[in-house]
């Protein structure tokens, strides 16, 4: 993708970056696109996918809120959390 074709990009380039898009979802989608879908099909689940993800993160962190407001904040476990989340 070089600048100097302002910002075209070519077949083999797009089919390139939908095989890496397509390799970075789970498994399971992996399998159902395995006949090669369509563009829009496999934006969607990857759209689908990072929801799930953000969805995902905010549980756990919610989780880990709650974790640590019931630990001693000298604890050791409380310790080895915050050296985990450096």
């Amino acid at each position: 993708m070089s600048s100097g074709r302002r910002g075209r990009i070519s077949d083999d380039e797009i089919n390139e970056l939908i095989s890496k898009l397509q390799a970075l979802l789970p498994e399971s989608s992996r399998r159902r696109n395995a006949n090669r879908s369509s563009a829009s099909k496999l934006l969607k689940e990857t759209c689908s996918y990072i929801k799930s993800l953000h969805r995902e993160v905010d549980d756990l962190s919610e989780r880990l809120s709650g974790l640590m407001s019931t630990m001693d904040n000298d604890s050791p476990q409380a310790e080895i959390i915050r050296s985990l989340l450096r």
